[in-house]
């Protein structure tokens, strides 16, 4: 469920009328309801209390803005950072240092340095020769880190590709075969607080199967780890529950998922661990569009020109993923149509014979389920400058993310005096 709903004639977050949002800040622009974000949260954390004792860190990468982060944060969230700027953000939206996960396969000496500062809760290790350098960091400087060593299961999550993490080919973790004698090798070197295992298969899941099963094979890996008489006393079991992004579509609920590590954990005695990001911030966004105009050529379906583009919402182009497109104030009559944006580049397309609402140039639209993987991907491709982002707060609105304007981004450049 979200708070994007028609009220008498057009579409509104919560009690914001679209039309005032695009009068007020302008398209393309991003808008978040707090509303959203705040039940998703709470669903989630509802359907993982019967499992005990739990840590929920939510993923930044999914949407780092402040506010969102804010909100989370007071909803009891810790983060999951992979990067010291990501960790940097969640200090500032007021997460505890003990309530961060940093994960990440190349996290840099002086992220590490950046996380042992601030005293984070935990590293999750992606390999042998990161936990030999982090080990090496902490005990010069006489700190302890707190680590978990991530697992590669070789199980394939059935999502796309590019967001596939439990391959054996993929770049993430170490293989599970592998994993218990580094765990011990670890474990004897200074510096090092060895605590726990972490997994993570991939993103947009829609079969808890893949799950079940990397998570039987997590339990078999302690259950070894345990009997050489090394510790185990957290298992970080990632995030990666899919949302729907097609009306209609049906999606594992947190409550079925909390069922299933319920019957896969059972046992274990440890806290779990979970990076949720996109099952809560998905469904809290969309980004609003205008229609800059419609391009009709004979023979063919018209292309809708918006003036939300590629590097302003990446997903399509890159995964070809699908996003509900919606006019604000619909007519109830119907068109095929390609949606595109004004990008030099073929790329920039959104849906190719898509099924809409009709719409003519000054029409807004809306992009639905981008709160996930939105804004935090946008560029300035183009020299296009970024979008804008809002929050709605029942009738109130706000601006989190301010436009950068393309002359804000050059005026950052120099020309070097030699090419005067």
């Amino acid at each position: 469920m979200d708070h994007f709903q028609l009220k008498n004639g057009e579409l509104h977050a919560e009690d914001v009328p679209m039309s005032r949002i695009a009068e007020e800040f302008g398209t393309p622009v991003y808008v978040y309801s707090r509303a959203t974000l705040e039940r998703h949260a709470r669903v989630f954390r509802e359907a993982l209390t019967p499992l005990g004792k739990i840590h929920l860190a939510f993923a930044v990468k999914s949407n780092p803005n402040l506010a969102v982060l804010r909100v989370m944060q007071r909803e009891g969230f810790g983060a999951d950072v992979v990067s010291g700027g990501e960790l940097a953000r969640a200090l500032a939206a007021g997460m505890p240092a003990s309530d961060i996960v940093f994960s990440g396969v190349g996290k840099t000496t002086r992220e590490m340095m950046q996380g042992l500062d601030v005293g984070i809760g935990q590293f999750n290790i992606e390999s042998e020769e990161e936990g030999v350098e982090l080990a090496r960091i902490a005990d010069a400087a006489g700190r302890t880190a707190h680590c978990a060593l991530r697992v590669n299961p070789d199980i394939d999550a059935g999502t796309h590709e590019k967001i596939s993490t439990g391959k054996s080919d993929n770049k993430f973790g170490v293989p599970i075969d592998q994993a218990a004698g580094m765990y011990a090798r670890l474990s004897a070197l200074p510096g090092l607080d060895m605590r726990g295992l972490a997994v993570h298969i991939g993103s947009q899941l829609s079969d808890l199967a893949p799950l079940e099963e990397a998570f039987a094979k997590v339990g078999a890996l302690m259950a070894d780890i345990r009997a050489a008489g090394f510790t185990v006393t957290h298992v970080d079991l990632g995030g990666g529950l899919g949302v729907p992004y097609k009306a209609g579509e049906v999606m594992p609920s947190p409550a079925e998922y909390g069922a299933m590590v319920a019957r896969a954990t059972k046992g274990w005695d440890v806290t779990l661990m979970f990076e949720p990001g996109r099952v809560i911030a998905g469904n809290a966004g969309v980004l609003l569009t205008e229609v800059i105009r419609v391009k009709r050529n004979a023979n063919r379906d018209p292309f809708v020109i918006v003036d939300a583009a590629m590097n302003d919402l990446a997903r399509p182009a890159l995964y070809g993923a699908w996003h509900d497109f919606d006019a604000v104030e619909p007519t109830g009559q119907r068109m095929t149509a390609n949606i595109v944006g004004p990008i030099c580049e073929t790329g920039d397309t959104f849906a190719m014979g898509r099924e809409m609402d009709a719409l003519e140039a000054g029409d807004l639209a809306v992009f639905r389920t981008a709160g996930a993987y939105g804004a935090t991907m946008a560029s300035s491709y183009n020299s296009r400058g970024f979008v804008a982002e809002v929050m709605v707060d029942g009738d109130r609105v706000a601006s989190v993310a301010d436009r950068i304007l393309p002359e804000d981004i050059y005026a950052a450049e120099r020309v070097p005096e030699w090419l005067d």
